[in-house]
């Protein structure tokens, strides 16, 4: 196994770096540590290392690690396609969720986290690139999804998610970012009630965090830079 520490350090002095050639303030970018298909061990050595946020995408690949970690200070994040039928585990078992795309997901969320947990903190995915294989919502239709989402009373709207296509060139990195930034602030300033629960830009990976960061990510989803490559074989 990599040396997970140590690649830890790496990525959070590539994300302080970003965030001060863009004058951001400290604490202004979060990292995710997206874990999916590496193990539990794995898991453990970076939140030994301080480590708090981690991402899965399959259900029943994350539900043994969160009961493993159950009273660590792990924080676990749902960042894959939902389907109906997941709905219920994800809503009990996540502290976040980032691909929500329609409402009817939402309503089901909200209806099934228990009374005894807070609130479930969500994002709505924007197919910010227009791609026909990605999960997101058009970015016309988001501003009318956050609005119902945010009336909705077991869950806590926190801001929007995208996974551009990849481009070559810094410049053309950037521009689905800062698209991103504009549709974020418009709906921002659109939203009743209290807009700084409004807060989260989740946005750049492991090969474009700069990218992101410089157009207003507030949390960027890192996993080959931390754990290394996955195994695709299987």
């Amino acid at each position: 196994m990599p040396d997970l520490a140590a690649r830890l350090e790496a990525v959070l002095t590539r994300i302080d770096s970003a965030r001060r050639a863009t004058s951001r303030p400290p604490r202004s970018v979060g990292l995710l540590a997206v874990s999916k298909t590496f193990s539990l061990e794995a898991v453990r050595e970076l939140l030994t290392a301080g480590q708090r946020d981690f991402g899965e995408s399959y259900l029943q690949e994350a539900l043994p690690k969160i009961e493993a970690l159950r009273g660590s200070p792990a924080v676990w994040h749902f960042i894959g396609p939902i389907q109906s039928n997941k709905t219920r585990d994800i809503a009990a078992n996540f502290d976040w969720v980032h691909g929500i795309d329609r409402l009817k997901i939402a309503q089901r969320l909200s209806d099934q986290r228990p009374a005894d947990l807070a609130p479930l903190e969500v994002c709505v995915q924007v197919n910010i690139s227009g791609e026909a294989s990605k999960s997101g919502c058009e970015p016309a239709e988001a501003p009318r999804l956050c609005t119902a989402i945010a009336t909705l009373p077991r869950l806590r709207l926190r801001g929007l998610m995208a996974i551009p296509a990849p481009v070559e060139g810094e410049a053309d990195a950037r521009a689905p970012y800062a698209h991103l930034q504009r549709l974020f602030l418009d709906i921002k300033s659109a939203l009743p009630g209290d807009p700084g629960a409004f807060d989260t830009i989740s946005a750049g990976m492991s090969d474009d965090l700069e990218a992101a960061i410089a157009e207003g990510s507030t949390l960027v989803r890192v996993g080959t830079a931390l754990f290394g490559e996955r195994d695709t074989s299987n």
